[in-house]
Protein backbone atom coordinates (compact mmCIF):
# COMPACT_ATOMS: atom_id res chain seq x y z
CA UNK A 1 0.00 0.00 0.00
CA UNK A 2 1.68 3.33 -1.18
CA UNK A 3 1.84 6.08 2.07
CA UNK A 4 -0.29 8.97 1.11
CA UNK A 5 -0.42 11.91 4.48
CA UNK A 6 -4.11 11.97 4.60
CA UNK A 7 -3.53 7.73 5.75
CA UNK A 8 -2.83 9.78 9.48
CA UNK A 9 -5.96 11.95 9.59
CA UNK A 10 -6.57 9.67 12.64
CA UNK A 11 -4.27 7.02 13.29
CA UNK A 12 -5.24 4.44 15.83
CA UNK A 13 -3.23 3.00 18.36
CA UNK A 14 -4.63 -0.32 19.69
CA UNK A 15 -4.54 -0.90 23.21
CA UNK A 16 -6.38 -3.90 25.59
CA UNK A 17 -6.40 -2.73 28.59
CA UNK A 18 -9.43 -1.16 27.89
CA UNK A 19 -11.10 -3.45 25.78
CA UNK A 20 -13.53 -4.81 29.17
CA UNK A 21 -14.30 -8.01 27.16
CA UNK A 22 -14.69 -6.92 23.95
CA UNK A 23 -11.92 -8.34 20.86
CA UNK A 24 -9.37 -6.19 19.86
CA UNK A 25 -10.50 -6.92 16.55
CA UNK A 26 -14.16 -6.20 17.27
CA UNK A 27 -12.75 -2.42 18.43
CA UNK A 28 -10.76 -1.84 15.64
CA UNK A 29 -13.21 -3.00 13.25
CA UNK A 30 -15.86 -0.55 14.97
CA UNK A 31 -12.73 2.38 14.88
CA UNK A 32 -12.39 1.97 11.44
CA UNK A 33 -16.07 2.00 10.22
CA UNK A 34 -16.06 5.53 12.59
CA UNK A 35 -13.52 6.77 10.44
CA UNK A 36 -9.81 5.82 11.39
CA UNK A 37 -7.35 6.61 8.96
CA UNK A 38 -4.79 4.26 9.72
CA UNK A 39 -4.73 1.22 12.64
CA UNK A 40 -1.18 0.82 14.29
CA UNK A 41 -1.02 -2.73 16.53
CA UNK A 42 1.08 -1.97 19.21
CA UNK A 43 1.72 -4.42 21.97
CA UNK A 44 4.40 -3.90 25.01
CA UNK A 45 3.64 -7.27 27.14
CA UNK A 46 3.26 -9.96 24.51
CA UNK A 47 5.64 -12.44 23.20
CA UNK A 48 5.52 -12.28 18.84
CA UNK A 49 3.74 -15.66 18.31
CA UNK A 50 0.66 -14.03 19.87
CA UNK A 51 1.34 -10.38 18.46
CA UNK A 52 1.47 -12.61 14.92
CA UNK A 53 -1.34 -14.18 16.11
CA UNK A 54 -2.96 -10.65 16.68
CA UNK A 55 -2.06 -9.21 13.19
CA UNK A 56 -3.39 -12.03 11.28
CA UNK A 57 -7.02 -11.36 12.86
CA UNK A 58 -6.66 -7.14 12.45
CA UNK A 59 -5.34 -6.98 9.23
CA UNK A 60 -8.00 -8.16 6.91
CA UNK A 61 -10.40 -6.05 9.28
CA UNK A 62 -8.40 -2.76 8.86
CA UNK A 63 -8.16 -3.49 4.89
CA UNK A 64 -12.22 -4.34 4.13
CA UNK A 65 -12.30 -0.79 5.11
CA UNK A 66 -9.22 0.43 3.13
CA UNK A 67 -7.65 1.53 6.12
CA UNK A 68 -3.25 0.56 6.23
CA UNK A 69 -2.67 -1.61 9.38
CA UNK A 70 0.56 -0.43 10.85
CA UNK A 71 2.77 -2.73 13.22
CA UNK A 72 4.73 -1.73 15.98
CA UNK A 73 8.91 -1.99 16.71
CA UNK A 74 9.09 -4.94 14.97
CA UNK A 75 9.84 -4.93 10.77
CA UNK A 76 10.71 -8.77 10.70
CA UNK A 77 7.13 -9.11 12.28
CA UNK A 78 5.65 -6.50 9.98
CA UNK A 79 6.49 -8.48 6.89
CA UNK A 80 5.30 -12.08 8.49
CA UNK A 81 1.78 -10.52 8.79
CA UNK A 82 1.58 -9.07 6.03
CA UNK A 83 1.31 -6.06 7.76
CA UNK A 84 0.95 -2.35 5.40
CA UNK A 85 3.78 -1.17 7.34
CA UNK A 86 6.26 -0.25 10.88
CA UNK A 87 6.36 2.21 13.13
CA UNK A 88 9.50 2.34 15.10
CA UNK A 89 10.70 4.22 18.46
CA UNK A 90 14.06 6.00 18.77
CA UNK A 91 15.46 2.61 20.03
CA UNK A 92 14.04 0.18 18.01
CA UNK A 93 15.73 1.82 14.80
CA UNK A 94 18.12 -1.31 13.77
CA UNK A 95 20.65 1.05 11.97
CA UNK A 96 21.24 3.41 8.90
CA UNK A 97 19.95 1.40 6.16
CA UNK A 98 16.33 0.89 8.01
CA UNK A 99 14.98 2.12 4.61
CA UNK A 100 16.06 -0.44 3.30
CA UNK A 101 15.30 -2.90 5.73
CA UNK A 102 11.63 -1.55 5.14
CA UNK A 103 11.68 -0.98 1.19
CA UNK A 104 8.33 -2.52 0.74
CA UNK A 105 6.59 -0.74 4.63
CA UNK A 106 5.10 2.35 5.26
CA UNK A 107 7.73 3.56 7.76
CA UNK A 108 6.90 5.81 10.36
CA UNK A 109 9.65 7.22 13.26
CA UNK A 110 9.53 8.83 16.56
CA UNK A 111 11.06 12.04 17.35
CA UNK A 112 10.60 14.49 19.99
CA UNK A 113 13.04 17.06 19.11
CA UNK A 114 14.38 18.74 15.43
CA UNK A 115 17.28 16.62 15.75
CA UNK A 116 15.86 13.75 15.78
CA UNK A 117 12.94 14.33 13.54
CA UNK A 118 16.08 15.48 10.74
CA UNK A 119 17.48 12.67 11.18
CA UNK A 120 14.50 10.48 11.16
CA UNK A 121 13.53 11.97 7.74
CA UNK A 122 17.12 11.42 6.39
CA UNK A 123 16.85 7.32 7.43
CA UNK A 124 14.05 7.66 4.71
CA UNK A 125 11.16 7.75 6.98
CA UNK A 126 7.32 8.58 5.34
CA UNK A 127 5.85 10.03 8.36
CA UNK A 128 6.74 11.26 12.25
CA UNK A 129 5.17 10.16 15.29
CA UNK A 130 5.61 13.06 17.46
CA UNK A 131 5.16 13.48 21.33
CA UNK A 132 3.59 13.28 23.58
CA UNK A 133 1.62 16.59 23.14
CA UNK A 134 -0.82 16.07 25.94
CA UNK A 135 -0.04 14.26 29.24
CA UNK A 136 -0.59 10.18 28.72
CA UNK A 137 -1.02 7.49 30.64
CA UNK A 138 -0.12 5.16 27.48
CA UNK A 139 3.60 5.46 28.08
CA UNK A 140 4.92 6.79 30.92
CA UNK A 141 8.49 8.26 30.68
CA UNK A 142 7.24 10.54 27.27
CA UNK A 143 7.83 13.48 27.52
CA UNK A 144 5.70 16.93 27.05
CA UNK A 145 5.90 18.93 24.08
CA UNK A 146 5.36 22.83 24.37
CA UNK A 147 3.06 23.82 21.00
CA UNK A 148 5.76 25.77 20.66
CA UNK A 149 8.31 22.77 20.45
CA UNK A 150 5.90 20.56 18.10
CA UNK A 151 5.69 23.47 15.24
CA UNK A 152 9.24 24.05 15.78
CA UNK A 153 9.45 19.91 15.22
CA UNK A 154 7.22 20.05 12.18
CA UNK A 155 8.71 23.01 10.75
CA UNK A 156 11.80 21.94 10.21
CA UNK A 157 11.36 18.71 8.12
CA UNK A 158 8.98 18.09 4.36
CA UNK A 159 7.62 14.92 5.61
CA UNK A 160 4.62 14.90 7.69
CA UNK A 161 4.16 14.74 11.43
CA UNK A 162 1.26 12.65 13.66
CA UNK A 163 0.88 14.18 16.87
CA UNK A 164 0.77 11.59 19.52
CA UNK A 165 0.18 11.50 23.43
CA UNK A 166 -2.94 12.17 25.67
CA UNK A 167 -5.44 13.11 22.47
CA UNK A 168 -8.56 13.40 23.03
CA UNK A 169 -12.06 14.68 21.67
CA UNK A 170 -11.65 18.04 24.10
CA UNK A 171 -8.25 18.66 23.24
CA UNK A 172 -7.40 17.79 19.60
CA UNK A 173 -8.30 20.98 17.65
CA UNK A 174 -5.29 22.48 20.15
CA UNK A 175 -3.63 21.22 17.71
CA UNK A 176 -4.60 23.29 14.42
CA UNK A 177 -1.50 25.51 13.75
CA UNK A 178 0.93 23.19 14.99
CA UNK A 179 1.72 21.95 11.23
CA UNK A 180 0.92 18.32 12.39
CA UNK A 181 -1.25 16.19 9.51
CA UNK A 182 -3.20 14.52 12.02
CA UNK A 183 -3.63 12.90 15.32
CA UNK A 184 -2.99 9.79 16.77
CA UNK A 185 -4.94 8.55 19.65
CA UNK A 186 -5.19 5.36 21.96
CA UNK A 187 -7.82 5.67 25.01
CA UNK A 188 -9.71 8.61 22.77
CA UNK A 189 -11.07 5.42 20.94
CA UNK A 190 -10.02 2.24 22.98
CA UNK A 191 -11.59 2.94 26.22
CA UNK A 192 -14.93 4.24 24.88
CA UNK A 193 -17.97 2.09 25.12
CA UNK A 194 -19.15 3.16 21.21
CA UNK A 195 -15.40 3.40 19.86
CA UNK A 196 -17.36 3.46 16.19
CA UNK A 197 -19.20 7.32 17.50
CA UNK A 198 -16.00 8.56 19.16
CA UNK A 199 -13.94 7.47 16.04
CA UNK A 200 -16.43 9.28 13.84
CA UNK A 201 -16.56 12.37 16.23
CA UNK A 202 -12.66 12.74 16.21
CA UNK A 203 -12.25 12.33 12.44
CA UNK A 204 -14.46 15.62 12.16
CA UNK A 205 -12.14 17.26 14.34
CA UNK A 206 -9.07 16.01 13.07
CA UNK A 207 -9.80 17.21 9.79
CA UNK A 208 -9.77 20.28 11.25
CA UNK A 209 -6.31 20.72 12.42
CA UNK A 210 -4.41 20.60 9.64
Amino acid sequence: MKFQREMLTLYAVTDRTWLNGRTLAEVVEQASRGGATMVQLREKAKPPDEILASAREILPVCHKYGVPFIMNDSIELARAAGADGVHLGQSDVPGDNVRALAVDLILGLSANTVESAQRAQALGADYLGVGAVFGTTTKHDARHLSPEKLREITGAVQIPVVAIGGIGAGNILELAGCGVQGAAVVSAIFAQTDPEQAARDLRAKAEQIR
